[in-house]
């Protein structure tokens, strides 16, 4: 099973907002436009194929191609998605589709290169952070988003990635938003020692601390404990037999050799030699100045109050706390993090300045 389960942690794999918000409160001001505009693609050279296309990137070892998908017509309130994994996939953010085209909100599934429906390149050298932050620039202008109508998503290890952009590119942006993760590796580690594997059996916790020990990964009876122990507990709070088809077949297209070259072998924090180990960008928080969403589960697999505290660090920030979620707090708190979501996006989008 573990090859279907990395991604759902960024160590798996990378003003507040109330929780009991009413669905109907979620809509405000801003009037989605009519359906016949909101799904017209006419004159978009993403016509024919419903709003898919592949763009074509460079990098420092060559062009390849990363694929998007379009949903959607909204001159300013437009969604780019960053999947987590690393090496996940779109697929995961499939029911955003049951929320956000009746307000009207125009959004991006983007495959990251090496994931699903993009290029796989066998090249361990470009599975950096930063050279995944100049592929989200090039797929930016290509397109045509900027800071009247730009959002950026990004869940889990998107969620670093989205970080990494703002603080490199935040004058593109309109809005961000950090969907279950935190600032700081070694905090998230940190909490998954101190907090979480504490609320495993004693038993079960140190026999997988025996097969992290021994590196034993491939050892069947690693998930078998962390199945009912941990990730449906925390990672994605239904009955494994439950989940969401999208979800599992994230899993099942999951690229293992970019999830273990960033976040290494352990399902348990971010562990060994992984490149993603030592990242933190707690003391650059105050850099970036845009509207700012942070979103925590009560059940994450991240520290729900280290996310909460990163709204306070953030100039323009806000905080989400989705009370029955978890890591995938999308799915099991989904109508808390959906209005939360829409407020926030439609608020951004009244109070910007108008062009």
């Amino acid at each position: 099973m573990k090859h279907i389960i990395p991604v759902l942690l960024p160590g798996l794999l990378l003003l507040f907002l109330g929780c009991s918000t009413p669905a109907d409160t979620a809509t405000m001001d801003n009037n989605p436009p009519a359906l016949s505009q909101y799904h017209d693609y006419s004159g978009n050279e993403t016509q024919l194929s419903g709003g898919a296309r592949k763009i074509r990137i460079s990098t420092p070892k060559g062009g390849f191609d990363v694929w998007t998908k379009r949903v959607g017509n909204n001159p300013t309130m437009k969604v780019l998605l960053l999947h987590g994994g690393p090496g996940g996939t779109h697929e995961a953010f499939e029911c955003f589709d049951s929320y956000l085209p009746k307000e009207g909100i125009e959004y991006y599934f983007y495959d990251q290169l090496g994931s699903h429906y993009s290029d796989q390149p066998n090249d361990t050298s470009l599975w950096n952070t930063a050279r995944f932050v100049e592929e989200v620039e090039q797929v930016r202008k290509a397109l045509k988003l900027d800071k009247n109508n730009f959002y950026l998503l990004g869940h889990s290890w998107g969620g670093i990635l989205a970080m990494e952009y703002a603080l490199k590119y935040q004058e593109n942006l309109k809005g961000l938003i950090i969907s279950n993760m935190v600032s700081s590796i070694p905090s998230y580690n940190k909490y998954a020692d101190e907090v979480l594997g504490p609320q495993m059996p004693e038993n079960v916790l140190a026999e997988v601390k025996q097969i992290e020990a021994s590196n034993d990964f491939a050892n069947p009876r690693y998930m078998e404990l962390l199945l009912p122990h941990f990730y449906t507990k925390h990672a994605l709070r239904m009955p494994l037999e439950q989940w969401p088809d999208p979800v599992m077949r994230m899993f099942n297209h999951m690229n293992q050799t970019v999830y273990v070259q960033m976040q290494g072998p352990s399902e348990f924090g971010i562990r060994g030699n992984a490149s993603l180990k030592n990242w933190d960008r707690s003391g650059d928080l105050a850099r970036i100045k845009v509207p700012t969403l942070t979103i925590g589960g009560q059940h994450d697999t991240m520290d729900p109050k280290h996310m909460e505290w990163m709204a306070d660090q953030l100039p323009n920030g806000r905080y989400l706390h989705c009370p029955e979620g978890s890591h995938m707090a999308m799915y099991d708190d989904q109508k808390t993090y959906f209005d939360g979501l829409i407020r926030f996006i439609k608020e951004v989008d009244k109070d910007a300045p108008k062009i």
